[in-house]
């Protein structure tokens, strides 16, 4: 019989190498699903760490493979001491999305270092990880893989937008989940504060310090991947060919330069939400505490605009991809074509067994 009722320890590594988020959660299934998150911490990455996860893609297959070796004991060990510290008795999977260390779908490859079958038997507990190879496999992109949260743990809410190195949007138009990128967000701002000696503009309080120029605002917002319709995505390569080089020709200040790209985000932000006014909007991702970008956002458009807690604003891809290993323990879809481009809806991961 299939259970109603999980308690699921979420491990996400992102490309921000901010460190490792961890979650433990329990999942319950009413007539929806409920979730409550009751630890939550990120453990930051040594330097070493970072060294070698930054430049995974200059590795040899033969050098990669060693480092997913050591990734997968270290992931094992980081998780061990998280279960120990706080606790945790009680675990029906730990669901892990690994870290990305390549990633091409075209070329139907994707690999996740700390997703080898032996992390199960350094955790003793049953692991659920690997999520993206399948999707590629049937011709997805393997991403974005949160949407199946947002449709399912987040169903309130009529759309569920990322602020962080791009603002991402998922949302339901016609039954079906639609999910893309908007526009660069932290890539862009965080690049021109460096400088500075910032990591990010705390609160946006530099870019409320600069004024508008209308030129570039104009330039921005009429880049043809505005005029693109989804599904569509954005990397850093775009970035660094179509937006730094027409910032950087106006030759401005720092504080203009942050105060216009905030009005694009924004302006961009409101067009995506617009064909549903009335519609609530989650903010998930750092761009969350941006507090000036959250006012002309709000400024751009008619809807309503939440800021949810601190756990759900830094863990929600945690939580998620907990919430996907649920699925795959159910044999359940939590990947959708309608989002990756796969051929078909599926239960994707691989479950390994102590």
């Amino acid at each position: 019989m299939i259970k109603s009722r999980y308690k699921i320890i979420g491990v996400m590594s992102g490309t921000s190498l901010d460190g490792i988020d961890l979650i433990y959660a329990s999942f319950k299934l009413n007539n929806n699903w409920e979730f409550d998150i009751h630890v939550s911490e990120t453990v930051s990455y040594n330097d070493e760490w970072k060294e070698k996860l930054k430049n995974l893609v200059v590795y040899s297959s033969e050098e990669l493979h060693q480092i997913d070796i050591d990734y997968t004991r270290h992931l094992a060990s980081v998780i061990t001491d998280f279960i120990n510290r706080h606790s945790i008795d009680e675990i029906n999977a730990i669901c892990s999305h690994g870290h990305t260390a390549l990633h091409q779908p075209e070329k139907k490859l994707t690999y996740q270092i700390g997703n080898m079958s032996q992390i199960a038997s350094l955790l003793n507990h049953r692991v659920v990880c690997n999520f993206r190879v399948q999707d590629v496999g049937l011709g997805g992109q393997g991403a974005p893989l949160v949407p199946i949260g947002d449709k399912l743990l987040f169903l309130e809410y009529d759309y569920c937008i990322n602020l962080g190195g791009f603002a991402n949007i998922s949302s339901e138009i016609n039954k079906t989940r639609i999910a893309y990128d908007i526009c660069p967000v932290n890539i862009v701002l965080n690049h021109y504060v460096k400088p500075l000696g910032l990591d990010f503009d705390n609160g946006g309080k530099l870019a409320a310090q600069g004024e508008i120029n209308l030129e570039l605002l104009d330039r921005l917002n009429t880049l043809d991947f505005y005029r693109e319709d989804p599904p569509k995505s954005l990397g850093l390569e775009w970035v660094k060919m179509n937006v730094l080089p027409g910032i950087d020709s106006f030759n401005l200040k720092i504080n203009t330069v942050l105060r216009t790209f905030v009005e694009h985000i924004a302006i961009q932000i409101g067009k995506a939400i617009k064909s549903n006014p009335d519609g609530t909007v989650l903010i998930t991702g750092g761009g969350a505490y941006n507090q000036f970008l959250i006012e002309r956002i709000r400024v751009h458009s008619k809807n309503e605009i939440i800021i949810p807690s601190k756990e759900i604003i830094e863990f929600k891809e945690a939580l998620i991809f907990g919430f996907l290993g649920v699925l795959k323990l159910r044999n359940e879809n939590n990947c959708l074509k309608s989002v990756t481009g796969a051929s078909e809806d599926h239960s994707s991961g691989i479950i390994f067994l102590p």
